[in-house]
C-alpha cells in the first residue's frame, strides 16, 4: 500500500501533462491559432495562462491563446466597445466549430471541443476547450476586452508567469505542484460550482499564502494552507501585475462566505487524514485525501 507522502507525489504526477497530453493539446491550440489568423490582422499570438505556467489541473481544459490585433484594427475595435471584438471572434469561431461548440465569455471566446471526462476525470489524452482573448499591445503591456465592465483593462501575463516560477523555486520546486492540486480540489463535482472563482485566484493567494519554504509533508502543508485561503478569502487580492482590477472582484460577499465554509472544512478534513495515518489506519487515510481531493488521489 502507497504510504501518504507517495499518494501525494503520485497524485502530483497525474496532474502533469503527459507526452500524448502535451501533443494533443499542442494540434488542437495551433489548429485554433492557425485559423484565426486567416480571419483577424494578427500582429502576434502566444500561449498565455495557467497551462503556459504550468498550474493547470487536469481535466485540461480553458488552454488560453492570446492574438494580439495589429495597429492597423485599432478603429475597428479598439476605439469601440469590447463586446465587438468579442462578437466578432465568436462569429469568426462559429464558423469553424458551430454554435454548440463556442460559448462568449466575459474577455474571451471558449471553444469545446466536444470531449467529455470519465468518472476518473480522464479524457483518454485530450483537451476539452481553449479561450481566444483578443488584445491590443499598450506600451510594455496589453489591454483585453472586458465585456462584463465594458472596458478595456490592462494586463500582462510576462508578470503574471515570472511571479510563478519566482514562487516555484522559493518553495524547493514544489510550489506549481502544490497550486495544481488545490485547484483540483476546488474543481471536485461534490462542491457542486466551484468555490473559488476565477481558479486565476488560487494561484495568486499562493504567491502570499503558501511562504515559508517547502517543510517536506504535503499533509500538513495542505492543512495549513486550506485555513489560510479560508482565513483570507474575503481580501482584496490585487493583480500580481499591478494593472488589472483585483482578481478578487469576480466573487461577491456571498461567494466569498461559501468559498471560506468550504474552504475552513477542507482544512478540518485534512485534519482528520492527518490522523487517521498517526492511528495507523493508512488505507482510511489514503480514502479521506481522495474523498477530500476528488478520484486522481491514488489509493494503490
Amino acid at each position: 500500500m502507497l504510504t501518504v507522502d507517495e499518494a501525494f507525489r503520485k497524485f502530483k504526477s497525474r496532474l502533469e501533462l503527459n507526452d500524448r497530453e502535451q501533443k494533443n493539446a499542442t494540434a488542437r491550440h495551433t489548429e485554433v491559432r492557425d485559423y484565426i489568423h486567416t480571419k483577424f490582422k494578427i500582429e502576434k499570438d502566444f500561449l498565455t495562462g495557467s497551462y503556459k505556467r504550468h498550474t493547470k489541473t487536469k481535466p485540461l481544459k480553458d488552454i488560453d491563446i492570446f492574438f494580439v490585433l495589429k495597429d492597423s484594427e485599432r478603429e475597428t475595435y479598439r476605439d469601440k466597445a469590447p463586446s465587438m471584438v468579442i462578437g466578432d471572434f465568436y462569429d469568426a469561431l462559429v464558423e469553424k466549430y458551430g454554435t454548440g461548440a463556442v460559448r462568449k465569455q466575459g474577455r474571451s471566446v471558449n471553444v469545446n471541443f466536444g470531449i467529455v471526462a470519465d468518472a476518473e476525470d480522464n479524457t483518454d489524452y485530450r483537451v476539452l476547450s481553449v479561450d481566444v482573448v483578443p488584445a491590443f499591445t499598450c506600451g510594455g503591456d496589453y489591454e483585453i476586452a472586458d465585456t462584463d465592465k465594458g472596458e478595456w483593462i490592462k494586463t500582462n501575463p510576462e508578470i503574471h508567469a515570472s511571479k510563478a516560477v519566482a514562487a516555484h523555486q522559493a518553495y524547493s520546486n514544489e510550489w506549481k505542484g502544490l497550486v495544481r492540486m488545490a485547484k483540483y480540489w476546488n474543481n471536485n463535482p461534490r462542491h457542486g460550482e466551484k468555490p473559488v472563482k476565477p481558479s486565476f485566484l488560487i494561484e495568486v493567494m499562493a504567491l502570499q499564502c503558501l511562504y515559508g519554504g517547502w517543510q517536506g509533508r504535503f499533509d500538513y502543508e495542505f492543512q495549513s494552507f486550506f485555513q489560510t485561503l479560508a482565513d483570507r478569502i474575503t481580501d482584496e487580492w490585487p493583480d500580481p501585475a499591478g494593472l488589472g482590477p483585483p482578481i478578487s472582484d469576480g466573487m461577491d460577499a456571498a461567494r466569498k462566505q461559501r468559498a471560506k465554509t468550504l474552504l475552513q472544512t477542507a482544512s478540518r478534513d485534512a485534519s482528520l487524514a492527518i490522523n487517521l495515518s498517526r492511528q495507523g489506519k493508512n488505507g482510511e487515510a489514503l480514502k479521506a485525501w481522495r474523498a477530500l481531493f476528488g478520484p486522481k488521489f491514488p489509493l494503490s
